[in-house]
């Protein structure tokens, strides 16, 4: 017994400590505060924004294309002959004035021709005028052959009436019959020459009309011997040298035309439309006449530009007419605009002449629009733009865009004047945040700029 209480008593030695932790800790975690909550302050997210601009609109199209001149002469020897001469200046890139002579072809064999022609269309005048003395001088001898004939036929009828009272003899009536007949031959011989000399002279004039026409010919000849400058124009490829010979045929120079250049610049149609009224937009079509498509942008200045770093030339050009074709690669119309005098102006060693093969910037601008609101094209998602509202809140709204320009898009309805929109994406778009909005000047000019935008042309 005593045995037992002894291993009783060890045992609650031991588990009464525990009991007594587990007690503590129960208490401890039983009794334990909650964690102290701590207030979370509301997001602001930081975003650019704009004022939304009104601005007096200068609609403009830019396409690009090549210099090419309008006026394209390629000189070819319509004549054989040895070159005897040639303008000082014939060499390629030279400004020539028109009706310059810049080749001389050998003349000598032309000339000996036209001699010869000239002396074959004199003899046959001379004819022309001696068949028509002849023909004068037929006439006065019938008019005699006429009376002779009448008195000889008086005398015969004289003789025969007084053959029968003997007073003369039938051989005298005989000899005077016989007179009477070749009297009358003789004129009507006379009258067949008369009658020949109109088919004569037909045949003269015949053979006249073609030595003339030959001589015509020998002096069309001759005058190809020198081959002239048709207009003002400068000189590009040139193939010819003086003692050469050239063959009828043979190509000799090519010169471009200074009077006016053209460009052939591509636009789409839908940047185009936006330069024409609301109600002449939908006039505008592929392949339209040119004088109706002349009508509708008869308001539109062109303006063509040398884009280079160095310096930038300008030349204010006019639309010439719309091309038939739009380009299958990229769905743009063909526009035709015309520099005029594109050397006018050129300044040797300051500013160039617009010159065949040169790459440019085609501008078309419209009359002023006043009254646009316009917008970069960043700020518009879709058909909605984000703006502040007054207690620096979120807010979208729907808007319709009438079309695009440059960097920026033109607001038909919408939005009013002078509200915040945003110009840089939010990072979390939520209607409704607070946001800190911060004005972006730079931008806003740099919109401002490229609407009002003006070319300046010399």
């Amino acid at each position: 017994m005593k045995q037992i209480l002894y291993r009783l008593g060890k045992a609650l030695l031991i588990l009464l400590p525990v009991a007594a932790g587990v007690a503590v800790t129960v208490y401890l975690v039983t009794h334990k505060p909650g964690p102290s909550q701590k207030q979370t302050a509301e997001t602001i997210q930081t975003l650019r924004v704009i004022p939304a601009p009104v601005v007096d609109l200068v609609p403009r199209a830019e396409g690009y294309g090549i210099a090419e001149p309008v006026k394209v002469w390629e000189a070819v020897a319509e004549v054989k002959g040895r070159v005897t001469a040639t303008h000082p200046n014939l060499q390629p890139g030279q400004l020539i004035k028109k009706d310059s002579l810049l080749v001389q072809i050998d003349p000598t064999e032309y000339r000996l021709a036209k001699a010869r022609l000239e002396a074959t269309v004199a003899e046959t005048r001379a004819k022309i005028a001696e068949l028509d003395q002849n023909e004068a001088n037929t006439r006065q001898i019938i008019a005699i052959e006429t009376q002779s004939l009448a008195l000889s036929q008086k005398m015969l009828e004289r003789k025969q009436q007084v053959v029968a009272r003997n007073a003369v003899s039938q051989d005298a009536v005989d000899r005077e019959e016989k007179n009477f007949l070749a009297q009358k031959q003789a004129l009507q011989q006379r009258k067949n020459t008369l009658a020949l000399i109109p088919s004569q002279r037909r045949a003269l004039q015949a053979a006249l009309d073609l030595h003339q026409a030959a001589l015509k010919q020998a002096q069309i000849d001759l005058d190809k011997t020198k081959i002239h400058a048709p207009f003002d124009c400068r000189l590009a490829d040139v193939s010819i040298e003086p003692d050469q010979f050239v063959g009828t045929g043979q190509a000799l120079f090519k010169i471009h035309g200074t009077e006016a250049t053209e460009i052939n610049a591509g636009f789409r149609m839908e940047v185009l439309r936006n330069l024409l009224g609301e109600r002449t937009r939908g006039l505008l079509q592929p392949g339209m006449e040119t004088d109706i498509f002349k009508q509708l942008f008869a308001d539109i200045t062109v303006v063509v530009t040398l884009p280079n770093k160095d310096w930038s030339m300008q030349w204010k050009a006019r639309m010439e007419r719309l091309l038939e074709s739009v380009d299958p690669r990229t769905r743009e119309i063909q526009v035709m605009v015309v520099v005029d005098n594109p050397y006018e102006t050129a300044i040797p060693g300051k500013r160039p002449p617009l010159m065949p093969g040169m790459f440019c910037h085609v501008e078309l601008i419209a009359p002023v629009r006043p009254g646009q609101v316009v917008l970069p094209r960043t700020a518009v998602h879709d058909s909605f733009v984000y703006v502040v509202g007054p207690d620096h809140r979120l807010e979208k709204k729907q808007v319709a865009v009438d079309f695009t320009q440059s960097e920026f898009v033109v607001i038909a309805s919408g939005l009013s004047e002078k509200e915040m929109v945003v110009v840089s994406d939010p990072l979390f778009a939520i209607i409704g945040m607070k946001v800190h909005p911060v004005t972006d000047d730079a931008l806003s000019e740099h919109i401002l700029g490229l609407a009002r935008a003006k070319s300046i042309v010399p």
